[in-house]
């Protein structure tokens, strides 16, 4: 399943909180048993955030830039996986950062997912930990 007609807004968190907070709580809170104050976090204001919305402007994924680099908080809604959304988030977020100038990207994958991200060109550096009782690696993309 693709999303031809998905579309990526880049913002700040103030005209993207609402949309994003939405999916995180969905995702990590609801659906991963991610506890509420870890997954907020005083970063979203310095952060450059990403919004998919699927054809009929509903908010299907997130992800957000922090201000070093990293890629984090990557959250695609359960209907819309496997559609491309979470690629073309990516994308997004590595285009403003390439933009600004990072030579480096960085981010903590949850393990099953490092293929998703190897697929668009990050690496893993380092070995296995967990986060939030969910095994994360460390990935990073060069320029």
């Amino acid at each position: 399943m693709t999303l031809s007609n998905c579309s990526v807004t880049v913002g700040d968190w103030p005209s993207l909180k609402e949309q994003a907070q939405a999916i995180r709580m969905e995702v990590f809170v609801q659906e991963q048993n991610v506890p509420a104050e870890l997954e907020m976090d005083q970063m979203d204001a310095v952060c450059i955030h990403a919004i998919a919305y699927d054809g009929a402007g509903v908010a299907v994924g997130t992800g957000r830039l922090l201000p070093d680099g990293h890629i984090g908080r990557m959250a695609v809604r359960k209907n819309a996986r496997g559609s491309g959304v979470g690629g073309q988030l990516l994308q997004a977020l590595m285009a403003r950062a390439h933009a600004r100038g990072d030579r480096v990207l960085a981010l903590s994958a949850q393990t099953h997912a490092a293929p998703f991200y190897q697929r668009h060109g990050f690496v893993i550096e380092g070995d296995e930990f967990f986060e939030a009782g969910i095994a994360h690696i460390n990935m990073v993309y060069r320029y």
